[in-house]
């Protein structure tokens, strides 16, 4: 599962980035420094490091202008139970590969929206935002977005905004003409619109 030896992983990176540009739009992009063989099989501890093609990828993505976020360091759901020098030990780990390929990721996205209330000091102590979706609420509960909590911005997506750009196109037109004056996170995934063919997000991106 996943991008392991996906070999159109550039490709695909970049026509979602080629989209939202032409549309004039900024976006996040949340990437691992690693990629797992099966990132669905917490049993598969097999990962990868990112390919020369993948980080060349990121930087042209990074003089461009888009934003990153840290996605946990290869997607597992890593963070749940850890304990406080193991979950540092994996979010330095992550962000010093990411430094030293050139990216600068002052965003946490948890994998699969997934961390410990006890874990947020720790994310807030080394990022400027914290992301959470769905899932989160069950760990975290359900906050507005975005909030001031501790030393950073917790800003969660949730449905409608967290889903495929053709459900996508309708909710953020509703949300648009209500015009309400603050950040409204909204949610892709990368290989949802490459599945789908990108025509959805072709529509969508103008209207973003």
């Amino acid at each position: 599962a996943g991008g392991f030896d996906h070999p159109r992983n550039v490709e695909e990176m970049m026509r979602f980035h080629e989209i939202m540009s032409e549309a004039g739009v900024p976006y996040l992009l949340a990437v691992t420094p690693r990629v797992a063989l099966d990132y669905l099989n917490p049993d598969e501890t097999l990962t990868r490091a990112l390919r020369d093609d993948e980080a060349e990828a990121l930087a042209r993505l990074a003089a461009d202008g888009v934003t990153f976020a840290l996605h946990g360091l290869d997607h597992h759901s890593e963070l749940c139970g850890l304990g406080a020098a193991a979950l540092a030990e994996l979010l330095d780990e992550g962000l010093g590969v990411l430094a030293g390929l050139g990216v600068w990721a002052p965003v946490f996205v948890p994998p699969f929206n997934r961390f410990d209330a006890g874990q947020y000091g720790a994310l807030a102590a080394r990022f400027d935002v914290v992301c959470g979706g769905p899932e989160t609420v069950a760990l975290l509960g359900w906050h507005g977005a975005p909030l001031w909590r501790g030393d950073a911005v917790y800003l969660p997506a949730y449905p409608p905004l967290y889903d495929r750009s053709g459900p996508l196109l309708r909710a953020a037109g509703d949300v648009a003409e209500r015009e309400p004056g603050l950040w409204v996170p909204l949610a892709l995934h990368l290989p949802w619109e490459a599945d789908d063919g990108w025509d959805d997000l072709e529509r969508l991106a103008p209207e973003l």
